[in-house]
């Protein structure tokens, strides 16, 4: 694992530990990649609860609750998606935060609406709930490797300094 993601992971357990507070991990494209950072960190079981990896989109549905129809109308990678899998697990986990990632890592399964490397990202804390999309670029460890540091930042904004946005209930 590289210094930054290891230097993001510490950063963010403090800032949870500090606050008494928890995540968990709700993560497809990324496939425990997020999960795996955080453990990373000595004391992790302190903060992080459970980490979900529902790559197949019958895991989604199953395990955190996304609606069958929104993925068949949307498909996994979109920001309505994200959103309910970061409610489900936070909701699951029984967790402060949560971080939710879809995306096409590639080499194959783009689209023209969807290349490879869009990546969709919603980080949910008790302020609310954000979402973003990135398109990355690079090879598939690269993708992965990208939105997982990208998935670390958004949880230690979360935890550390958003205050105003969109609320949510668990």
């Amino acid at each position: 694992m590289n210094t930054e993601i290891n230097e993001l992971s510490t950063q963010l357990g403090a800032a949870l530990l500090e606050r008494k507070a928890s995540v968990t991990t709700a993560e497809s494209c990324t496939g425990g990649g997020v999960s795996h950072a955080i453990t990373a960190t000595a004391g992790s079981s302190q903060w992080f609860h459970c980490g979900y990896i529902t790559y197949a989109n019958h895991a989604k549905h199953n395990t955190l609750g996304v609606s069958q129809e929104l993925l068949a109308a949307q498909g996994a990678v979109c920001e309505s998606v994200v959103i309910e899998m970061a409610k489900g697990a936070a909701r699951e986990a029984n967790a402060d935060y949560a971080i939710a990632i879809s995306g096409v890592a590639g080499p194959t399964g783009g689209s023209s609406n969807k290349p490879v490397g869009t990546v969709w990202f919603a980080c949910l804390g008790p302020q609310g709930i954000t979402s973003v999309k990135h398109l990355l670029f690079g090879d598939r460890n690269a993708v992965r490797e990208q939105s997982i540091k990208i998935s670390l930042q958004q949880l230690l904004h979360q935890v550390t300094e958003c205050t105003t946005v969109h609320p949510y209930s668990k």
